[in-house]
């Protein structure tokens, strides 16, 4: 299930650490939701947009930004006692998707960050984690002056299978982007036991 598990000397209690990826378009707020939640200094492998980048990224909706993910972005939150996450940020250039593979390696699941005023640069990454069988929730990040779209809107112009969560969320926010998490390590938590249920029955 993508964990890592470690006694204490007495046995007395197990610490419980799940890898989770955060995936998503250009531009849509990956890093930011890694670096709001962790509470250790988030790793980043960001690089500043170049002139030659730029004629490859569309920064359509997103001109004032300045950087970009090269590799991956890294950081830790604890959701109670006993259980951590290691997120990892993947980078959303198409010329960086080799990368999703081996960061994808282990992972319980991922959130897969969306933007409503550029919704198709999810696609690959709903296509990806579909097609890998790897429980994904869809996060839309509510950017300031956009236009709210409901939960149920968003699954239908994604054609989200059935049962897949929408939440609504300020990838700035600390207590958004937790809820965000909680809700993932829920529901990829019911589908790897329905899915070792079935290999039972």
């Amino acid at each position: 299930m993508g964990s890592e598990r470690s006694e204490s000397q007495g046995g007395e209690s197990v610490a419980l650490a799940l890898k989770i990826l955060v995936a998503g378009g250009f531009g849509v707020g990956k890093t930011t939701l890694v670096g709001a939640v962790s509470e250790i200094r988030p790793l980043r492998t960001e690089e500043q947009l170049s002139e030659l980048g730029q004629s490859v990224d569309d920064t359509g909706q997103v001109e004032r930004k300045t950087t970009t993910t090269v590799a991956m972005d890294f950081g830790r939150i604890t959701i109670r006692d006993g259980l951590s996450l290691y997120l990892f940020g993947t980078p959303g250039q198409d010329r960086f998707w080799f990368l999703w593979d081996e960061l994808s390696q282990g992972s319980l699941g991922a959130v897969v960050l969306a933007d409503t005023r550029r919704l198709e640069d999810c696609f690959p990454a709903v296509d990806y984690f579909e097609h890998r069988r790897i429980p994904f929730v869809v996060a839309v990040n509510c950017f300031p002056g956009t236009r709210t779209y409901g939960a149920q809107e968003v699954s239908r112009a994604l054609d989200l299978d059935q049962g897949t969560p929408v939440v609504l969320c300020d990838a700035r926010d600390r207590d958004s982007g937790k809820e965000v998490l909680i809700r993932l390590v829920e529901y990829a938590g019911r589908m790897h036991t329905a899915r070792l249920l079935d290999t039972v029955g």
